[in-house]
């Protein structure tokens, strides 16, 4: 059968020291509740995919290989963007290292993969290859979860994510990325349904597979989508929108409701360059970034 070994609660341990991380870390500032919430709602699906019972299953039935990797490469990464972890990080750290993080992220190394074609390409062509070519049934179970939570986690973070990212494009283009990733799972399943998968597997599953596969898969690009709309605000001036600080003197544009923002100090022995805040053009490196969207 798949490739998928039994999993023990042993791997429940990682998701909860994740966990306690960001709560602690979260404790030491101003920090969105809901925020916390979600990030916890996403550890926990996590936790559930790689758990007994949905473990058990995916190791002798490809509705259950299917199922997990929903739960690993759509919805926990949704949840966890949804937290917002690595302006909570920015936040924790002090202000040179956060400076230092914060230029590498907008680094061109990270340009390509935070493209959000490129993470569909990544997210949704990997799940497509891992559960319907040759794949399915060769590569072990840990590397394919690692690949799957991560190429996931970058799709969310880039089309919904509140973490601010290099480059974002406008709303409506993500939308139109979170159309064709409906239309790639309703195509995969049609397949699945359909029969057309020379997979080891019984009928029956198979058609199971495309079942939770297409209500799965909708339901969870449907919140993505919410969560996209949701952040959806008119274009501001700079001195109109939203500031989030992320660390002393270091502040970026979120979307949403601007929270209230903490003014620090920043003592004049400092050099000037680490004095001012980044402002989201150096952040994106844009030439005309849409503050609703950094």
């Amino acid at each position: 059968m798949p490739h998928h070994h039994h999993l023990s609660g042993f791997w429940a341990a990682p998701a909860l020291v994740v966990l306690v991380t960001y709560v602690v870390l979260a404790g030491r500032t101003t920090w969105s509740r809901w925020r916390t919430a979600s990030f916890a709602g996403g550890c926990a699906l996590v936790t559930v995919a790689l758990t007994d019972p949905v473990a058990a299953l995916a190791a002798t039935d490809f509705r259950g290989h299917v199922l997990q990797h929903l739960l690993i490469g759509i919805a926990a990464p949704l949840f966890l963007a949804l937290g917002a972890p690595v302006t909570l990080l920015l936040r924790s750290l002090p202000v040179a290292q956060a400076r230092r993080l914060t230029l590498a992220l907008r680094g061109p190394a990270v340009h390509l993969p935070v493209n959000p074609w490129t993470a569909l390409a990544l997210s949704a062509g990997g799940m497509a290859a891992l559960s319907c070519t040759p794949l399915y049934g060769l590569v072990p179970a840990p590397p394919v979860h690692a690949y799957l939570l991560l190429t996931g986690y970058l799709f969310a973070w880039v089309v919904a994510g509140p973490d601010p990212a290099p480059r974002r494009p406008p709303v409506p283009v993500r939308l139109a990325v979170v159309g064709v990733a409906v239309a790639v799972h309703a195509g995969l399943s049609w397949v699945m349904y359909a029969g057309w998968l020379d997979l080891p597997v019984p009928s029956d599953q198979l058609t199971g597979a495309a079942e939770i596969m297409f209500y799965g898969g909708g339901a969870a690009e449907l919140l993505l989508a919410l969560a996209l709309a949701a952040s959806w605000r008119a274009r501001r001036t700079p001195e109109q929108a939203g500031v989030e600080m992320l660390a002393p003197g270091l502040t970026v544009r979120v979307p949403g409701e601007p929270e209230p923002v903490r003014r620090v100090r920043v003592p004049d022995r400092e050099p000037a360059r680490t004095r001012g805040p980044l402002t989201p053009a150096e952040y994106g490196d844009e030439d005309d970034p849409d503050p609703a969207d950094l």
